[in-house]
């Protein structure tokens, strides 16, 4: 029944487009698989609502399969000679690929976290171009579109509408079919039909279409039960399902409605809104009108803009040239000057030879004999002669015969042509996001837009380090098509500027103001709390993914202090880190919550793990008696010394310096605001310990520790007290703030 019904309305609705002259070919484009862009083939329904064969999906994940086998080799990208994926998602590919092999490398490691997190699969969806998480059971979870194949079953009827389909029983030569029976999945004439399918027998019961090749089960059965066809529809998750999904599945709690009521409200839907298409048939025409116009307009736009400029490039070409005569000419003339100087030069020298200028001509005069005629000549000749000689002593040419002062220095200017480009008021400038950015064992750099109506097709982020030594800076470029990206090449302990600008075609806007951001001291090291080791379940509670711990005091300590008629020590509730660190240095960043009472952190040696949750001092402290007499703040130094762990103290909304001798003897000065994410250092090769502001990756306290034996991340909370730990920045943080 539900088939003919599907089969009457989809018919009507074709039969609604032929009677508005509306071209078959004009819903081809919605029968087109996007991945292999080919008519559909038992498509399935994505999780986002998009379409794609079963066989693509296949494709596509037994692409990703061949990539982890080869190491992430760009031939086994393309397996597949049918499916053509474009390169937008064979980047995507790439980046599923690099996580998932880091996820394997996680379970080579024999972490306990990895048999609590259940698998899924990431499917890039070519429609969207978003990472969709397949779940648990991955393709068998999705839903075949029936009435997709319908639709695309009749598309095919009608481009082939002069092949006529035969009767399968027919002795030769076979009759043209009129029906084919969906029950026995073959072709019938009106004469065998009557044959095969007698009335009062089973099957004459059979369902019966029209002319068909496509025989395939039209049962919508449940892919979390396989044995049970869906009659219900979730409206909380806005899909089909069955009584057992509801009774005691992933559905239980949702409301969901009968198959009957979504079926009539989803028809209604529907066909409201393809009467209302129709009903703008008029609207949508005028419209394309105008966009054709806008093309042509578009047309003459971009070539009064080649125009425009061409003839500002063919100003500064003409700019060039004017200088570039300018400088031949003065070189030109510099040239000149600087020969004719060393002509004369060289004339004077060798007038100097003897048989030549100078000489000779004092050699002629040193012939007259009468001596006053003699004197007046030889007076002015000697003065010539001793400068010559003085030459003679200290030769220096008369002329540079370098160039340098013609030098053109254009750097500045090829920078400045470098940057040129069209500049648009409509493209915002973007700005880095310092709060959504991130620096932790990868760099994520998060930016928005301003206002502006028009948004970039592409941005560019260029950073560089920050170094005193180097004296012209470097910048690092990569485009990116969103508003944020992950970097994983930076250098541990180093700071870096970032800057960012939008394109839009060949306009761009200018950069964004930089912002300088530092990586953390040291290699991230990850872990999560242990459940296993001294674990107290009664005061915390643990998260189901083991990365935030709360404090709970609930009923048992009320009932306990009922109990006591003087002050009473609350409990420190120890937790430790599941893995321990043998040598190098490590960082590892977490944040607490800012109503926490008393929280300590710090580390612990395997050693005296066992210590730390026997320690009888937490119990009782004579201190917190209301006549015992001793000083809180005298007794600090011996309480944290006494301690089997290296720990600093927070607490309502501040960090506490220990007491030690090199501290501020002020306590006042020894209390610190506290950082909105804190982080801890171990450099178990030089035995030090440091508290850092993660934030600003500026160290607040370091201090001395005992490295002999595997060190352990150590946390204590007491009273109201939260702590959650920074997770890890990935490839689905960059997808989770992209708005593009």
């Amino acid at each position: 029944m539900e088939a003919a019904a599907d089969s009457t309305r989809f018919g009507y609705i074709l039969e609604l487009l032929r009677r508005d002259k509306i071209a078959i070919k004009g819903i081809e484009r919605e029968l087109i698989c996007p991945a292999c862009k080919e008519l559909f083939t038992h498509p399935l329904i994505l999780p986002c609502q998009h379409n794609i064969c079963h066989k693509c999906v296949k494709e596509i994940l037994f692409a990703f399969e061949d990539s982890f086998a080869d190491g992430g080799s760009e031939s086994s990208n393309q397996s597949s000679p049918r499916i053509r994926i474009a390169a937008s998602s064979m980047d995507r590919i790439d980046r599923i690929n690099r996580s998932a092999s880091q996820r394997r490398s996680f379970g080579c490691r024999g972490r306990k976290r990895n048999s609590l997190t259940p698998r899924s699969t990431l499917f890039p969806c070519p429609s969207c171009q978003r990472d969709i998480d397949l779940g648990e059971r991955g393709i068998n979870g999705l839903f075949r579109n029936f009435t997709l194949e319908t639709i695309v079953e009749r598309y095919r009827q009608a481009a082939r509408a002069a092949i006529a389909i035969m009767c399968d029983f027919c002795k030769p030569p076979p009759q043209e079919s009129t029906k084919s029976c969906m029950d026995c999945s073959a072709s019938y004439c009106n004469e065998c039909f009557k044959i095969h399918h007698p009335w009062g027998t089973v099957k004459a019961q059979h369902e019966y279409v029209g002319p068909t090749t496509n025989f395939r089960p039209k049962i919508l059965m449940c892919p979390e039960h396989e044995m049970e066809r869906v009659n219900m529809y979730c409206e909380i998750c806005r899909r089909p399902v069955c009584h057992l999904c509801k009774l005691g599945g992933g559905h239980a709690n949702h409301r969901v409605t009968t198959m009957s009521t979504a079926y009539k409200t989803l028809k209604e839907k529907l066909s409201k809104d393809i009467e209302y298409l129709i009903s703008k048939e008029c609207q949508v025409k005028a419209h394309i009108t105008q966009l054709d116009l806008l093309l042509k307009e578009t047309e003459c736009n971009s070539e009064r803009a080649k125009q425009e400029a061409s003839q500002s490039f063919e100003k500064l070409y003409c700019v060039l040239e004017e200088k570039k005569s300018a400088a031949l000419r003065a070189i030109e003339t510099s040239k000149n000057i600087r020969l004719e100087k060393l002509q004369t030069q060289v004339e004077e020298y060798q007038g100097l030879l003897e048989n030549n200028g100078l000489v000779g001509y004092a050699q002629e005069v040193l012939k007259e004999t009468d001596p006053s005629c003699f004197v007046q000549t030889a007076k002015q000749l000697h003065v010539r002669i001793q400068k010559a000689t003085e030459s003679l002593k200290s030769f220096r040419p008369a002329a540079e015969t370098t160039f340098e002062d013609f030098v053109v220095d254009t750097a500045k200017q090829e920078d400045i042509l470098g940057d040129l480009s069209f500049h648009s008021n409509g493209l915002g400038i973007p700005e880095i996001n310092e709060e959504q950015s991130r620096m932790y064992n990868k760099t994520l750099i998060s930016w928005e837009c301003s206002g502006k109506t028009d948004s970039a097709d592409i941005y560019v982020l260029e950073y560089h380090k920050l170094n005193k030594e180097e004296e012209s800076v470097t910048w690092q470029k990569t485009e990116v098509c969103g508003k944020s990206k992950v970097l994983s090449d930076l250098d541990d302990d180093s700071s870096y500027a970032f800057r960012v600008r939008a394109y839009k075609g060949s306009i761009c806007s200018p950069w964004s103001r930089e912002v300088i951001m530092r990586t953390p001291p040291a290699p991230v090291f990850s872990f999560l709390f242990d459940d296993k080791c001294g674990y107290n379940n009664e005061h915390l509670q643990l998260n189901p993914r083991r990365t935030s711990v709360e404090s709970r005091a609930g009923f048992p300590l009320l009932l306990g202090s009922e109990r006591l008629q003087v002050g009473c020590f609350t409990t420190l509730d120890y937790i430790i880190g599941d893995t321990g660190i043998a040598k190098g240095k490590h960082f590892w960043a977490f944040n607490v919550e800012a109503y926490s009472y008393l929280v300590k952190v710090g580390v612990v040696p395997s050693s005296k793990i066992q210590k730390l949750f026997h320690n009888t001092s937490d119990v009782i402290s004579p201190r917190y008696e209301q006549d015992s007499g001793h000083d809180s703040g005298s007794e600090d130094t011996f309480f944290d010394s006494s301690q089997p762990c290296t720990l600093v103290t927070l607490g309502m909304k501040k960090f506490f310096i220990p007491a030690t001798p090199a501290a501020p003897k002020d306590p006042a000065s020894r209390i610190l605001p506290l950082p909105s994410c804190l982080g801890v250092c171990l450099d178990c090769d030089r035995g030090r310990v440091g508290f850092y502001d993660a934030g600003r990756m500026k160290c607040l306290y370091e201090c001395e520790v005992d490295c002999s034996g595997l060190m352990y991340p150590a946390f204590a909370l007491m009273g109201g007290a939260a702590v959650h730990l920074e997770e890890a920045v990935t490839a689905e943080d960059r997808e989770y703030h992209d708005d593009i």
